[in-house]
């Protein structure tokens, strides 16, 4: 089993930031989306982290709110 990789690592110490208090602002989604695409290549890991948190915005978990 392959080891996550270092971006995945930090993308979600990224999302748990965002997710601690139930909001996302325009800026830390934009950071989020920076940093998953910052290498050009969205790994297995990276890709599972993103479906969890479009998940937690879609179903209201994660409010989007304005900067």
């Amino acid at each position: 089993m392959e080891k996550p990789s270092k971006s995945a690592a930090g993308l979600k110490e990224l999302i748990n930031q965002v997710i601690s208090d139930l909001e996302v602002t325009p800026d830390e989604y934009r950071k989020i989306m920076e940093y998953a695409l910052e290498d050009s290549n969205i790994d297995k890991e990276e890709q599972a982290l993103l479906a969890q948190f479009h998940e937690m915005i879609s179903n209201g978990t994660v409010q989007r709110v304005r900067g």
